[in-house]
């Protein structure tokens, strides 16, 4: 079998070093892929969001499964236009990806279907927007609508910082045309959770839980980023939480899709809050997660491609998905200056010694390889995994690796994993 995947970060990474296990796949090509991928797939330099040529390749190599990592194609329908032209392609329709591509679409669906979520309200004009966050006044969430990028999400300190995240997003258009509309919405206390589901459009089987750190520094302080490390599983995501999510969350959304003719398959994440009374969605993804998957798919002890393949013909009943017991944790290594303007082209070095630690797994972001050696190539650079008996211990195995990797500005998170920890100690 001959897999095409799309995309160029630490999750794309993760995915094509798990299909690559498994033993019917022959050949796997990444577009546009990163300098770590180049080691176990061959790149191809289209964009991933270049769907005709992307189509052309799969056409002409004969590509028997294409997955693709992030949300934008799927946002723009690359899997309607694959299948159309009788291609597999793992992911979400255009219907579907309207989930993640648009936040008034998936908060008006949330209340349709009855789904527990914050309160909210939606803005097209940006002096209405501040008059209600003067009347609501904080704590408040501020969402743009469409792709930003993991960054379209703000929750301003003071009345002025809200004042100035609405003319960023609506007058300034920091994110473009995602920022004609916003969302006003309740803050929800508690702790974050992920849980990421498989599913062909009826069958549901959940993936291990996970936790992401979404601020850039330590202790959650400062601004969000794409997410700056991940563990699984998430102590805080019990059995009886897990029940919850798939009858009340999951179970809902697919079933209410397939009454209105609309069939998701693929992946479908939903970040949620653990709030006193119980799990509330913040959002739904359509994609794996990133960091997430770094640390999920290595707990896997399945074959990836069969359950892919199962998604897409509707057979995912008949595939039993199996788990290692161990713990993952994965910790992001960032260019300076990220999540803003950030620093590129510093050379890493390190990463033979970081690999060679028992049950270290170091998959690349924002890398490129030059002659050889690596450079960096994005904001966020490495996804430093490592296995574990418990997160204690991914934890200290994963820092250790850490330690052994180099390049000019490099920023990570210290506290991957102590939330976790201290829950479970």
């Amino acid at each position: 079998m001959k897999i095409l995947v799309i995309g160029s970060g630490g999750r794309e990474h993760a995915i094509i070093w798990k299909l690559a296990q498994s033993k019917k796949v022959e050949k796997i090509f990444c577009a546009p892929g990163n300098g770590g991928i180049k080691k176990i797939a061959e790149l191809v330099d289209i964009k991933a969001g270049d769907i005709p040529k992307l189509l052309d390749f799969a056409k002409d190599n004969k590509i028997d499964l294409t997955v693709v990592g992030p949300e934008g194609p799927l946002v723009k329908g690359i899997a309607d236009v694959f299948n159309q032209n009788g291609l597999k392609a793992f992911g979400p329709s255009k219907d579907g990806a309207m989930l993640e591509g648009s936040k008034v679409f998936s908060k008006n669906l949330m209340k349709k279907f009855k789904l527990a979520t914050a309160g909210f309200k939606v803005f097209d004009n940006p002096d209405d927007a501040k008059k209600y966050l003067n009347e609501k006044g904080i704590p408040i969430v501020i969402k743009a609508d469409g792709l930003a990028a993991g960054k379209g999400v703000i929750i301003p300190k003071t009345i002025k910082e809200g004042e100035r995240a609405i003319d960023s997003i609506m007058v300034e258009k920091a994110f473009g045309k995602s920022g004609d509309t916003l969302i006003l919405e309740d803050c929800l206390e508690g702790e974050e959770a992920s849980v990421l589901v498989f599913t062909d459009g009826k069958t549901i089987v959940p993936m291990e839980s996970a936790q992401d750190h979404k601020r850039i520094f330590d202790n959650d302080i400062g601004p969000n980023t794409g997410g700056m490390g991940a563990y699984s599983p998430a102590p805080v995501v019990s059995k009886s939480v897990m029940d919850d999510v798939m009858k009340n969350v999951f179970r809902p959304l697919i079933d209410g899709f397939r009454e209105e003719g609309r069939v998701y398959k693929g992946v479908l994440y939903a970040g949620l809050m653990m709030t006193k009374n119980r799990p509330m969605v913040l959002e739904f993804n359509v994609r794996f997660g990133d960091p997430e998957t770094q640390a999920i798919l290595p707990r896997l002890d399945s074959d990836l491609a069969d359950i892919m393949l199962a998604c897409i013909k509707g057979t995912l009943d008949k595939i039993d998905i199996k788990w290692k017991k161990e713990a993952c944790l994965s910790v992001v290594c960032a260019s300076r200056g990220y999540p803003d303007k950030y620093e590129k082209n510093k050379e890493v070095i390190g990463l033979k010694e970081a690999g060679e630690i028992k049950d270290i797994i170091v998959f690349h972001a924002g890398t490129k390889d030059e002659n050889g050696k690596i450079f960096t190539d994005g904001g966020r650079v490495l996804g430093v995994t490592s296995l574990g008996k418990d997160i204690k211990s991914a934890k200290v195995n994963a820092y250790k690796a850490v330690e052994k990797i180099k390049f000019e500005g490099m920023q990570y998170r210290k506290d991957i994993g102590d939330m976790a920890i201290k829950r479970v100690s």
